[in-house]
């Protein structure tokens, strides 16, 4: 068979099976059941040895922890700590509550690594609040849902674990790449908070005294020195990124149980049981997607598509817009995870073959993706937003279409300056970074 013809079968199957409801993880394995059986030089439990393959991984191992530390962190009542630092710093901006909600988002980035814990996390605490205070319901939802999107683009991501470990790229490069993009996307929310605030007449907090802003920053110091001992111990060779994970959820044990005495031995087999069924949905898309990637390089699909691309003559930019488009629409209709084995792969060699550096490569596709977090139809985000602002999707989707537009062209700086997303990377590990 042809790259094209399996191409068609894999991709025809995936989507139908999509259609008709079939869940992701499980349309991902079934595709691959077609070509096993049509091709005379493969065995269908060649579906199953791929799989086992892919989870035969040290660096997988950090997705679990990382959602086990998430999930403590969220248990341990920090966020409430996250909030009240937030207020003594932006909550005399006009629009208050909204700048609150996007600098919590970005702080809890730094400790959790995913997104859903923190639309769900900080979105329980702070949509009713906003509500309560006068704020519309359409867009408290959607501040909150674009606001967790940097939970996978600021250190420490699970998306850079998983991309790291299945490209071979720098995984402390990769969170050393992240962090200006989440700080350019905060700074772009916050300014268009501050025009909705104005327009809206949204209310304002007083401003801080010094010892107000002491107090809080004292009782948030301990959670935020997470991101500073997983990304330090990593960059600085201390520690890899699995055994990084590994000490984020001691740490997070140590905050929950011993300091803030918070997490009860009684709750603390609700939050493992969590973070383990969310941990195997995860790792179950992962053994799936792998199998569907190894097809497809199986049949030199990747290699036929950078032969077709090479006919454009498209150079750095322009590729970069297209692997973007590409990331952007995948990941409106499958979830993160999958759309970096299966469209990471097949795109890598593109990227390659244009003189793109894997980390700017990385940042481009981590970022897109996160942004297919609060795009129906997938959407996670915003769904888990809406659910408890109490409001359908779609009546969310124009303030989330404003606050986006921003976020687009926070996207379109990374493709068009890597530079200046490869600038600190260079500046702290120009031993490993090109």
């Amino acid at each position: 068979m042809s790259p094209a013809e399996v191409a068609l079968i894999l991709f025809g199957t995936f989507i139908a099976l999509v259609i008709v409801r079939v869940p992701v993880a499980f349309a991902l394995g079934l595709a691959c059941v077609p070509v096993f059986f049509i091709s005379d030089r493969l065995t269908p439990s060649l579906l199953f040895d791929q799989m086992f393959r892919s989870y035969n991984s040290f660096v997988l191992l950090a997705v679990p922890f990382f959602l086990l530390a998430a999930n403590l962190m969220n248990s341990a009542g920090i966020t409430q700590r996250l909030v009240d630092l937030s207020r003594v710093t932006v909550g005399h901006l006009p629009g208050g509550l909204g700048h609150i909600n996007v600098l919590v988002s970005m702080l809890f980035a730094g400790i959790s690594g995913s997104s859903t814990a923190d639309a769900a996390g900080i979105g329980s605490l702070l949509i009713p609040q906003m509500k309560k205070e006068g704020y519309d319901s359409s867009f408290a939802v959607a501040v909150t849902a674009c606001s967790s999107v940097m939970g996978v683009v600021i250190p420490p991501s699970i998306l850079m674990v998983v991309w790291g470990g299945l490209m071979s790229v720098s995984i402390g490069g990769l969170f050393l790449a992240g962090i200006l993009p989440g700080l350019l996307i905060a700074a772009s929310m916050m300014g268009i908070v501050y025009i909705y605030a104005i327009r809206r007449g949204y209310p304002v907090y007083p401003r801080a005294t010094g010892g107000e802003f002491v107090r809080a920053l004292g009782a948030a110091l301990l959670p935020l020195a997470t991101p500073a001992i997983i990304i330090g111990g990593i960059v600085g060779g201390l520690f890899t990124p699995t055994e990084a994970s590994v000490i984020a959820v001691l740490y997070s044990l140590v905050l929950g149980m011993l300091v803030y005495r918070t997490i009860t031995p009684r709750r603390l087999p609700v939050v493992l049981y969590d973070s383990a069924r969310f941990a195997a949905i995860s790792l179950f898309c992962i053994g799936t997607a792998s199998a569907f990637g190894w097809i497809l390089a199986y049949f030199k699909i990747p290699q036929a598509l950078v032969t077709e691309m090479a006919s454009w003559g498209a150079g750095l930019t322009e590729t970069g817009i297209l692997i973007a488009l590409a990331f952007l629409i995948v990941g409106m209709f499958i979830d993160a995870i999958p759309a970096i084995i299966i469209l990471g792969t097949v795109l890598f060699p593109v990227a390659q073959e244009v003189g793109m550096h894997p980390i700017h490569f990385a940042i481009i596709g981590v970022v897109s993706l996160a942004f297919g977090l609060v795009t129906p139809p997938y959407g996670l985000c915003l769904l888990i937003a809406a659910a408890i602002g109490e409001i359908r999707m779609v009546q969310a989707l124009k303030d989330v279409a404003i606050i986006l537009s921003a976020m687009i062209a926070v996207l379109l700086f990374i493709i068009l300056f890597p530079d200046a997303i490869l600038a600190l990377p260079r500046l702290v590990m120009p031993r490993f970074i090109g």
